[in-house]
């Protein structure tokens, strides 16, 4: 499961309303290898859920979506059991603002915040 604060999920309703050129732009958070520790978290808006056919009638999703405060977050399968159970927060101080990942799975992380990792 992936859990969004109503302070996140109005951070990126906002980022989204500056997409005029898409009509639906799903958020996507992901994990992909690099960062200080390791794995690094990513995060971007998509336009279409991820799809494997495997037959005439049967059809697998490679991609997790998620209600979460009235968005859709869409996690690809490889990226879930790093994500699973993770909070994405945003909060503001005098340096700007920034989104905040808590990550149960993450066994270190840099402190930037943005990389982690985890042992297997």
């Amino acid at each position: 499961m992936i859990h969004l604060s109503a302070s996140a999920a109005s951070e990126v309703k906002r980022l989204r309303a500056k997409l005029k050129q898409r009509k639906v732009a799903l958020f996507r958070l992901s994990v992909q290898p690099g960062g200080c520790s390791g794995m690094l978290y990513t995060m971007e808006f998509d336009d279409a859920i991820g799809e494997t056919d495997l037959g005439l009638t049967q059809i697998a999703r490679r991609d997790r979506v998620y209600d979460c405060n009235g968005l859709q977050v869409v996690v690809e399968a490889q990226s879930f059991p790093y994500l699973d159970g993770l909070t994405l927060d945003y909060s503001e101080d005098l340096m700007g603002g920034g989104f905040r990942f808590h990550n149960p799975n993450a066994t270190q992380t840099c402190g930037c915040g943005n990389s982690f990792s985890i042992d297997r």
